[in-house]
């Protein structure tokens, strides 16, 4: 019989009469068809319970066995009681007919209430699948168990029980517009029929198989891409539960008819990774921009490659250059407009039309502040007035002879601005810019035309995925339009960007342009 179809009933029965319960139901099976066991949690009377007692009856007729776990639980309760006959024998041994080494699939409420008498034992049967029975270690057909409890562990001691449970998911109470249908439902216990049970000899081939499977490069670059990513965000994954999460994504993908695992698959990995509610939104926040969007697709970095050259183009034609005269001197503004090769030019200073001179060489500050003498103010604050002389430098001196040096005028030096023109940039500059322009567009136009075909695919990929529920289906093709849009919008900013400079090498190269229209 067909695994797939076969699988498909399975969960029928297992979702019937339940509602929002698609995705634990599925990770429950999945869990238990790659060997691994799941935990719920959420508060009581969201059907947890329900789900492990299904979860049993999709499997051939085994033991199933429950308990609710509380602080005072004695290993007792979950192995079985020591055996009076083998004590008498000097022999430490239990009765484990009816109790957990028997079952092949089990629910344990409040799983964290473990204490230290029972947990060992417990993490030794989940882990290698194996039980110590007095001096002998056998072998359980324990397949799956289905842990529950309200709240999550925050004893160290429990840590290890909790990495136990592959699957995780998060059982909220119903949502209030399904509350009616909730109030109107019927009692329904469904059973699958016998043909579709599953036996130990079918888990065993189905894990087998899945061995083979190979990741795609796609989900491979992916699930690399994921490890650093969680080390920043500080959640903490350990390398078995790596390991363990790629044998689950081989499971999936070989249950439902794949070659290799897909990209899609690894949307599972937000129920694997987790280890608080908070770091499962941010996981699944992640996967939501990598999942379908094609290896590599950032829209952080494109982004940021189409303000690059925003920028770039901006600089471009801002650009200016120092206008130059026949010798190749550089040219610069005179104070009376006109170009000149000076780069700067002397001013006799005045005020009131009247010259400006320095003081004599005695003083600090020869100019003044800058302001400078007049003649009359020189002849008043530093020439004797009767015979208008000075003693400067061992001389004495007219003020006839002071004022006559140049070298005692007031001077302002005017540097000249340069001359600046647009750069004329070579048409080889330009028709680089464009090269490199069309290069990004055209690996947009791919990154759009790879997106845009998962979008148009995504219905018929997905369509009876035995894992994946409608509820993604929506999510990941509201992510693929989200970034279809984007995309779009990234298109024209760099056509923008594109035909700027194929304008700005008509401007300025004219010539070339009309032959090229030729």
């Amino acid at each position: 019989m067909d695994l797939k179809p076969r699988l498909l009933r399975l969960l029928g029965c297992m979702e019937s009469g339940l509602i929002e319960r698609e995705i634990a139901a599925r990770l429950t099976l999945l869990g238990a068809l790659s060997g691994e066991h799941t935990l719920l949690i959420g508060p009581p009377g969201t059907a947890k319970s329900v789900l492990a007692r299904r979860l049993h009856l999709a499997f051939e007729p085994g033991h199933y066995f429950e308990r609710l776990l509380t602080r005072f639980s004695v290993p007792e309760e979950l192995f079985g009681p020591l055996s009076i006959k083998a004590l008498e024998n000097d022999s430490y041994q239990r009765l484990t007919e009816r109790y957990l080494p028997t079952a092949n699939i089990a629910f344990l409420d409040e799983v964290f209430k473990a204490n230290s008498a029972i947990l060992n034992t417990l993490l030794t049967l989940l882990n290698e699948g194996e039980f110590d029975n007095g001096d002998c270690r056998v072998k359980v057909p324990l397949i799956s168990v289905v842990g529950a409890s309200n709240e999550l562990p925050e004893d160290d001691d429990l840590q290890a029980l909790y990495d136990r449970f592959i699957c995780r998911y998060n059982v909220q109470s119903i949502a209030d517009e399904n509350f009616t249908a909730l109030l109107e439902l019927d009692d329904q216990n469904p059973e699958p029929l016998s043909a579709d049970r599953l036996s130990h000899g079918d888990v065993d081939h189905i894990q087998q198989a899945a061995r083979a499977i190979p990741l795609s490069e796609d989900a491979l670059t992916l699930i690399k891409a994921l490890r650093p990513y969680l080390a920043t965000q500080n959640i903490v994954v350990s390398d078995r539960r790596w390991r363990k999460v790629v044998k689950l994504l081989k499971v999936a993908a070989y249950t439902n008819d794949q070659a290799e695992v897909s990209l899609w698959d690894c949307c599972l990995l937000q129920h694997c990774l987790w280890n608080t509610p908070a770091e499962k939104e941010i996981i699944q926040q992640w996967l939501s921009t990598q999942i379908g969007t094609g290896r590599g697709f950032k829209t952080e970095r494109l982004e940021k490659l189409i303000i690059t050259w925003e920028n770039t183009l901006q600089t471009d034609q801002n650009s200016q250059t120092q206008i130059r005269n026949d010798k190749n001197e550089p040219l610069y503004l005179g104070r009376d407009g006109k170009q000149t090769s000076e780069k700067s030019e002397q001013e006799w200073v005045r005020r009131d039309g009247l010259a400006l001179y320095l003081s004599p060489p005695d003083q600090d500050d020869r100019s003044n502040d800058n302001q400078g003498y007049t003649e009359r103010e020189l002849t008043e604050d530093f020439f004797d007035q009767h015979y208008q002389q000075c003693h400067i430098n061992g001389h004495w001196q007219h003020i006839d002879q002071y004022i006559a040096d140049s070298s005692n005028r007031l001077i302002h030096h005017h540097k000249n601005p340069p001359c600046m023109e647009a750069t004329l940039h070579p048409e080889s500059f330009i028709q680089g810019r464009l090269e490199e322009t069309s290069k990004l567009a055209s690996d947009i136009e791919a990154l759009h035309q790879t997106i845009a075909q998962g979008y148009d695919a995504i219905d018929q990929a997905l369509k009876q995925h035995l894992w994946i529920t409608a509820c993604f289906i929506a999510s990941a093709k509201q992510t693929l339009n989200d970034n279809l849009q984007k995309i779009s919008v990234y298109e024209s900013r760099l056509l923008t960007v594109t035909t700027a400079y194929q304008h700005l090498s008509e401007h300025q190269h004219p010539a070339n342009s009309a032959s090229k229209t030729a």
